[in-house]
């Protein structure tokens, strides 16, 4: 299947409390997943919540990376949305479950932009799927 971008969903679990309300841990590692991924990053916001949580993303060139925790829980829920065929995703996802020392982790993978599904307007449908890093939407 032919797609414009490839993400992972990710929960974890039993996570480090401590390392989940650090925001500046928090941030440090998500832009660490992006570059480790082959990521452009473009920006980035991050968020602490009074009295515990982060909340952040990264954007790409190729997509973004969010995350929302919940240290009273030992919960994150993490999204890894990438386009093109330059950027893994489970890269990242490998650095954060480790940088966040997470016991247990849930994923569900998606295909977004099913091309097949597409009819890209005045232009061939390979060059929507080979689109270079770093190149606007």
């Amino acid at each position: 299947m032919r797609s414009l971008g490839h993400q992972i969903v990710a929960e974890f679990y039993s996570c480090n409390v401590e390392l989940l309300n650090d925001v500046e841990h928090v941030r440090h590692h998500m832009r660490e997943a992006a570059i480790r991924s082959g990521a452009t990053i473009v920006t980035e916001t991050f968020h602490h919540f009074s009295p515990h949580g982060v909340s952040g993303a990264v954007i790409i060139a190729e997509s973004h990376l969010a995350i929302h925790t919940w240290p009273e829980y030992g919960y994150a829920a993490v999204d890894l949305f990438t386009c093109g065929d330059s950027v893994s995703p489970e890269i990242g996802f490998n650095h954060l479950r480790k940088a966040l020392e997470a016991g247990h982790v849930s994923t569900m993978e998606l295909h977004r932009g099913q091309v097949d599904m597409m009819r890209p307007q005045n232009r061939p449908v390979a060059s929507v799927v080979t689109r270079r890093r770093g190149q606007a939407r």
